[in-house]
């Protein structure tokens, strides 16, 4: 693996422990889509911090249980501005 994908992996990944983020975010902050982001810290991730690795998963797993829900307040927002006007 390149120097550069390791560092960004790595960073991508104290990123999201730190902040509790979703996947969706760190891409964003980072400049990479998702699909990268995603790749690097379920595949890449493992083979070079294995500890890291596992806080992250539990971080996704949390953001994956808690999906619905933020979903489901963005429809209401989102019906709720539309009946005001």
């Amino acid at each position: 693996m390149q120097d550069h994908i390791q560092e960004r992996v790595l960073q991508i990944a104290a990123y999201i422990v730190e902040r509790r983020c979703t996947v969706r975010q760190a891409a964003t902050v980072f400049h990479v889509s998702k699909s990268t982001v995603h790749k690097d810290v379920t595949e890449r991730l493992p083979r070079l911090n294995d500890n890291l690795a596992r806080e992250v998963r539990v971080v996704l797993n949390a953001n994956k249980a808690e999906r619905h829900l933020r979903g489901g307040e963005a429809t209401r927002k989102k019906y709720k501005e539309t009946q005001v006007s």
